[in-house]
């Protein structure tokens, strides 16, 4: 099912005014919830946007992306931040041992800027577009966007720091794949 779901999927930036459905939403952050993380951190916040003002206002901040604004889900994925949780830099230098020095050189506020542990959320983020594909809502990831202004705009929980905004809601328009490039050019092996 989840292969028939991928083959279907496709980043919508047009869509309906219809809203999305309380119990399709509580679907889609209950699986979420229920998706794994490293060490079963669970380092995750999602912040819950359906206000249409307030939409526009974190389309401006994801550098004037105006397909965002009519669209009528928004969720913030947030992360931790703010904090060198103990054993991040030596998980850092583990993986890159020909850069231990730089890592151990890094200012803290770059390190941690570079370091959020945004890959928890998007496990779960995953999980919250494929959710949401099998009810028929459409989604786009974004990624450009200026983190403090989000901040500034959802007001996360303490510690927690905006990663990635899924725009949400059901497609209108033309339904556009793009190409995917054959299995052959992306997997490869080794005896």
């Amino acid at each position: 099912m989840i292969v028939e779901l991928q083959q279907k999927r496709f980043s919508v930036r047009e869509f309906t005014d219809e809203p999305v459905p309380g119990e399709v939403v509580a679907e889609m952050l209950e699986a979420a919830r229920l998706s794994p993380s490293g060490g079963n951190a669970q380092d995750w916040s999602f912040g819950v946007v359906t206000d249409r003002t307030l939409i526009a206002r974190i389309a401006t901040a994801a550098y004037q992306q105006g397909w965002i604004a009519p669209a009528p889900l928004v969720v913030v994925l947030c992360t931790k931040g703010g904090t060198d949780a103990p054993g991040e830099r030596r998980i850092q230098k583990q993986r890159f041992p020909h850069l231990a020095d730089r890592i151990d050189a890094m200012d803290d506020d770059l390190y941690l800027a570079l370091n959020l542990r945004e890959h928890q959320t998007k496990i779960a983020g995953t999980a919250m577009t494929m959710t949401a594909l099998e009810r028929g809502v459409g989604s786009t990831w974004v990624s450009k966007f200026d983190v403090n202004a989000v901040a500034e705009l959802i007001d996360p929980p303490d510690g927690f720091v905006p990663s990635e905004i899924l725009v949400l809601g059901y497609p209108a328009g033309a339904r556009t794949h793009a190409p995917r490039k054959p299995l052959g050019e992306v997997v490869f092996r080794r005896p």
